[in-house]
């Protein structure tokens, strides 16, 4: 800063000029007047030119002793704001004096200090609410009363820029990347406009969302929202499972149940005429009573499969050996049924070193059931066997059950292996004699032999099962 552009300076030079304007005025009236009345007027005029060099000379010399005192100090203190305003809170203004400045540089170095922790604490908590953001499960973003996207961890920002891409059948125009998805716009309006929390679940394709946005309030206004986003489409989906689950129970074994009863009440009454009346109601009785101590027993099994407390006995198993002993059990039905019942052994190695031989008996037992049950006369059955290796290199025994029977819709395939699930909702549990629970133990099974299941049909053409072992023992057999 030049000298003359300073507080000082410019106090200095309106002296001067002061003192000038005096100077001069003095001098055009008393000049004349001098040299009138005075005998040496030449003195008088130097004594004045002393007296007004001497009066500058006074002037410059205070300016320049206050331009020490207060400009250098206050630049100083310029200097060190314009170094804190650029982010260095560390500048400190060091004047050894006891006057004001002084306690102003004193009071600013105060200030700085508390500006820098002040500065520090909003750092560490901006970090800490960054942390919490980036480590939450749920999806958090928040947006501005205009809808344009503030703040959002990474689980936010994905789901955002997904549902952003999507299309969706309304009539809106294409929405920014960064602005309220259309799912969410409906429930965004309502908090802007209402000021209160709102939460709801909010169905996207295949997902459940349970979404709560609540207001940010800035004074008396709603200045934007903030909107949580969690995924409960397992839960969802699970607590659906529950209550078809119990439904399925209740209604399987009351079926029996009121069988049971109703045939046990007809003997009690002697409703039956003859002896072979009274047999048929007596083994009609011990049919449903099996089939309620198979579903028990299922239900028992899948339990304990699910929970990881179904004991495992691991020994070497002779793939063919068990398909030849499941084929002779299932011969005599097929043949009463005239459907065809064909073996393909095509694996040169059928031996699994470790495997639960009884565990995959009843896998095959299940499959095969299955497939009898669902195919008609003349519809052939096929078991075949090959060995393959992996992309990953490793050795895999795998067993294909295909029949030509009814197939399964498309829609139905991926829920196939879950409890009581009915592919053809037309048809009747009794009528089959299946517990419903065959494919959920299947996978079971499968899934502790670390194998592979896959299911392949085509409804009309007839479905083909599929399961692998791995030759290498299990884990959990080791």
């Amino acid at each position: 800063m030049k000298f003359w552009r300073s507080v000082v300076g410019k106090l200095w030079m309106t002296i001067i000029g002061l003192v000038a304007v005096v100077m001069a005025t003095l001098g055009v009236y008393l000049l004349p007047y001098i040299d009138s009345n005075f005998t040496h007027p030449n003195d008088i005029k130097q004594l004045f030119v002393y007296t007004a060099i001497t009066g500058f000379s006074l002037t410059t010399f205070f300016a320049l002793f206050l331009f020490t005192k207060i400009t250098q100090p206050l630049r100083k203190l310029k200097q060190a704001a314009d170094t804190i305003r650029q982010g260095d809170y560390s500048t400190r203004v060091t004047i050894p004096s006891s006057d004001e400045i002084g306690e102003l540089s004193r009071t600013f170095n105060h200030m700085a200090e508390e500006l820098k922790m002040t500065i520090q604490d909003l750092q560490h908590e901006k970090e800490h609410l960054a942390s919490v953001l980036r480590s939450m499960t749920d999806a958090v973003i928040t947006f501005d009363a205009s809808g344009s996207m503030l703040l959002a961890n990474p689980h936010g920002e994905a789901i955002l820029n997904r549902w952003n891409s999507m299309e969706w059948n309304v009539d809106v125009e294409p929405s920014d990347p960064s602005s309220v998805p259309v799912p969410m716009k409906p429930l965004f309006q309502k908090v802007i406009r209402e000021g209160e929390e709102v939460s709801t679940r909010v169905h996207v394709r295949q997902e459940v969302w349970s979404v709560i946005v609540g207001p940010l309030h800035a004074d008396s206004r709603v200045r934007g929202a903030v909107a949580v986003l969690r995924d409960v489409t397992e839960e969802v989906r699970l607590e659906k499972l529950r209550k078809d689950f119990v439904a399925n129970v209740s209604h399987e074994i009351r079926t029996p149940l009121s069988m049971l009863q109703g045939y046990s009440e007809a003997l009690l009454d002697d409703i039956a005429a003859s002896p072979e009346e009274r047999q048929e109601l007596v083994q009609v009785i011990h049919d449903e009573s099996l089939r309620m101590g198979r579903l028990v027993k299922d239900l028992l099994d899948l339990a304990r499969m699910e929970a990881g407390h179904l004991p495992m006995h691991w020994s070497e198993a002779d793939v063919h050996e068990l398909i030849h002993r499941v084929y002779r059990k299932f011969s005599v039905i097929a043949k009463e049924r005239d459907i065809p019942l064909h073996m393909s052994l095509d694996a040169e190695d059928p031996v699994l070193p470790v495997a639960d031989e009884d565990r995959l008996e009843q896998v095959l037992t299940n499959l095969l059931d299955n497939a009898l049950r669902h195919s008609s006369s003349g519809e052939e059955i096929r078991i075949r066997t090959e060995r393959t290796v992996s992309s990953g290199g490793e050795e895999l025994l795998w067993i294909h059950i295909e029949d030509h029977g009814q197939g399964i819709p498309s829609e139905d395939v991926p829920y196939i292996f879950e409890r009581f699930y009915k592919a053809d909702k037309a048809r009747k549990r009794g009528a089959s004699g299946g517990t419903g629970l065959g494919l959920a133990i299947v996978k079971n099974i499968i899934e502790a032999h670390n194998g592979i299941l896959r299911v392949d049909s085509a409804l009309g053409q007839g479905t083909t099962f599929s399961f692998a072992v791995p030759v290498r023992a299990p884990e959990d057999a080791k």
